[in-house]
């Protein structure tokens, strides 16, 4: 059976029970119009018309599919059903309705004159029923084609925003291992090594939809031994994450444009350097991460307009989490600056 069918043929058995409820509003009312008729009669009665016209709409959706408009398919099927539903009607046991009728031919027009209306009202029903479940299935499908179209686009997005993370600090930390390979090979080795574990993690965690909070303290431990090895004395660092914490869900690659933006911004400027610290706490439902420096401070390095970082951080929450994550950036006591972000927290 072809998919289209298959859907027709489901359509029209979800309405049977709709169908027998029709079926005997329409006896009931045809034996309060003619108390001779009994109501064991006019169930046989009503059920076989309405069967037989809902088998011919059926039989013509087969056979027709949408080259026949559906009101035209109900004109021919009505009629066509009123006729099988007397005689199978007749065959079931009715007889005595359909003698009355003989018997009283001047009654009988009405009699078949309002089965012929309420029939042709249940079939405008029925016609309506069909047409609200059609445009409420092709409201769906365009629904989730929409869905499935913003999902793709914001996949797209986040994997560009996720690439242009890792070029930040690449060429100087090129330019620092070609000069240390003549100065100090030791130091060049310890730093290449470091460079290959940042990479090798940070390609990883572009490929990934979601990692942990150890992995991504992994790859800024990485960042942060390479440029510590780079900046010398003028650069230390601390890292405060409870074990409890560090199998925390979240987004790859959101932790290091702050701890990038720290160094570029804060640590590498001064001239005397300064300290980074990395913080994790929960705070009720969130995962609240902070990257503190002692660097230069908001009024000189102007973070807000440090460039692709925090606009990617703050781009890439909105996509994920909408109104549901944070991310804030304010003065440090007594200099640099603190950046705090909020996230749901999973485990």
């Amino acid at each position: 059976m072809q998919p289209q069918h298959k859907t027709m043929t489901c359509r029209y058995r979800k309405d049977l029970p709709i169908l027998l409820l029709v079926n005997a509003l329409i006896a009931v009312l045809l034996t309060l119009i003619d108390e001779r008729t009994a109501l064991i009669d006019n169930l046989v009665i009503s059920n076989c018309i309405g069967f037989c016209i809902w088998l011919c709409n059926w039989a013509l959706d087969r056979i027709t599919g949408e080259a026949w408009p559906r009101p035209w398919r109900m004109l021919i099927s009505t009629p066509l059903g009123l006729l099988a539903g007397f005689m199978l009607a007749a065959a079931f046991g009715a007889s005595n309705v359909i003698a009355i009728l003989l018997d009283a031919p001047s009654q009988a027009w009405r009699w078949v004159a309002i089965a012929v209306l309420i029939s042709g009202f249940a079939s405008a029903f029925f016609w309506l029923l069909f047409r609200a479940q059609r445009d409420r299935a092709e409201l769906e499908v365009q629904r989730r084609h929409a869905a499935e179209a913003q999902q793709a686009q914001t996949a797209a997005q986040l994997a560009m925003l996720q690439a242009q993370i890792e070029p930040h600090f690449l060429f100087n930390t090129l330019a620092n291992l070609h000069s240390l390979i003549a100065r100090d090979p030791a130091l060049a080795q310890t730093m290449l090594e470091h460079l290959n574990d940042y990479l090798r993690a940070s390609l990883k965690r572009t490929r990934q939809s979601a990692t942990s909070l150890a992995e991504e303290l992994d790859l800024v431990g990485a960042l942060l031994a390479i440029n510590q090895i780079r900046l010398g004395a003028r650069l230390s660092y601390q890292i405060r994450v409870p074990a409890t914490l560090r199998g925390a869900q979240l987004p790859p690659l959101l932790l290091q444009p702050l701890v990038e933006n720290a160094l570029q911004h804060g640590i590498e400027p001064a001239i005397t350097g300064g300290v980074i610290e990395i913080e994790a706490e929960q705070i009720g439902t969130q995962l609240c991460l902070r990257v503190i420096d002692s660097g230069l401070g908001l009024n000189l390095n102007a973070p807000t307009k440090s460039g692709i970082g925090l606009a990617n951080v703050r781009d890439r929450l909105m996509y994920l989490y909408g109104s549901q994550a944070t991310l804030s950036v304010a003065s440090n006591t007594p200099c640099g600056v603190v950046a705090e972000l909020r996230i749901p927290f999973a485990e």
